[in-house]
């Protein structure tokens, strides 16, 4: 198993997609799988407070019982991106603990610092930051990092705010994000504050795992995730990879691709970056903005362009959260189809009929505070109330 200078094993176990049955978790295929990658070298497991409907805790914590607490290594999450209408870090930390049978976490994350949430976790009346960093300092968390699903502008105000805080910084991050979700530069702000990467959504929830002939051409005793692994595996700044692993064969391919390291050479890159403009079919906006000069609306049409391209590789939540916030008169629904933009646009791109689109994305991925008020619900529900 491959290894990080601070003896985490390179491949984490992400706790967020564990196998089910009649549509509980499998606990007794969660425990072979989970025992298997521990047995191979595998010792950072990644849990939430939403995960599994906040089950995922209550599994995590009764499994990792049966191993030695200093060889396993446990993170978990503060939910303030559910944003609540009112924050208590001190109940909902407690409760995890609880749950994961624990008196301290390894490693712990404020959840998805996103352009909303950021708000939330810098809200002075609730005192998030300093109540971690507490924490922190009486031991009960070891490592304090965050997670991040925002834009590259929100990552940098967050890390310009809060210098020397957080010990590490997870973020979606594969060879398609790169350009999708501008991980480049969440990359070099991160490299540049010298904050380590934990990686998650490496194979972007398996579609980089797809078969691909020239991949297998290349490399016929490796899977197409592989290669999304090993392409992380060359940047400097990336010292965990996060995989939702469901079930063993996912689990037996990925310890077997994190313990020999096998690095992608420059042509391979290549191909990686070729595949990932096929799949990708972006609409060609450059960003000149001369659309926004025109717009009666004073729509930020290039940005919402972005979001375009990232619903039509994928209809994500990720997607989903980005706008549901935002003011009706910045959405897509805004747009009038007048065609000024069109005019002006040196790409011929049919805006009107992007925006229009778009808008449909929007109507059919789940609102995200409908999940959190039922996520809500069902953690009551677990502690009695």
């Amino acid at each position: 198993m491959l290894y990080n200078e601070m003896g985490l094993s390179k491949l984490g176990f992400g706790l967020m997609r564990l196998p089910t049955k009649d549509g509980e978790i499998d606990e007794a295929e969660t425990a072979r799988i989970i025992d298997y990658a521990i047995k191979n070298g595998v010792n950072y497991f990644d849990t939430a407070y939403p995960y599994h409907n906040g089950k995922s805790e209550l599994v995590i914590g009764k499994i990792l019982k049966d191993y030695p607490r200093d060889q396993v290594f446990l993170a978990d999450k503060y939910p303030g991106h559910q944003l609540f209408k009112e924050h208590h870090p001190e109940e909902i930390f407690e409760e995890q603990l609880k749950k994961c049978q624990v008196d301290y976490f390894d490693y712990y994350l404020l959840h998805n610092v996103n352009d909303e949430s950021i708000e939330v976790y810098e809200d002075p009346r609730w005192n998030l930051i300093d109540y971690f960093v507490e924490q922190k300092r009486l031991g009960r968390i070891k490592h304090l990092g965050f997670s991040n699903h925002s834009s590259p502008e929100t990552l940098l105000r967050f890390l310009k705010n809060h210098p020397y805080v957080f010990e590490f910084c997870q973020i979606q991050y594969n060879y398609m994000d790169e350009e999708l979700q501008d991980g480049y530069l969440k990359y070099q702000y991160l490299e540049e504050f010298g904050v380590p990467i934990w990686v998650m959504e490496p194979v972007r929830g398996g579609k980089l795992a797809e078969p691909n002939e020239k991949l297998k051409a290349l490399r016929p005793d490796e899977s197409e995730a592989s290669w999304a692994f090993r392409w992380l595996l060359k940047k400097p700044q990336v010292k965990l990879i996060l995989s939702g692993m469901s079930n063993m064969d996912q689990v037996v391919d990925n310890v077997k691709t994190f313990t020999v390291d096998k690095p992608l050479s420059d042509d391979e890159i290549k191909l990686l970056s070729d595949i990932a403009k096929e799949k990708r079919n972006f609409i060609p906006c450059t960003g000149c903005r001369y659309c926004v000069s025109q717009c009666p609306q004073n729509l930020d049409i290039p940005r919402l362009l972005q979001f375009y391209n990232e619903g039509k590789f994928e209809e994500s939540l990720t997607l989903g959260m980005a706008l549901e916030f935002k003011p009706e008169d910045t959405l897509p629904s805004a747009c009038l189809a007048c065609g000024s933009c069109e005019q002006i646009c040196p790409q011929g791109i049919k805006i009107s009929e992007c925006m229009k689109e778009l808008d449909g994305m929007l109507s059919r991925i789940p609102k995200w505070t409908d999940l959190c008020e039922q996520r809500a619900k069902d953690a009551a529900a677990l502690r009695g109330e």
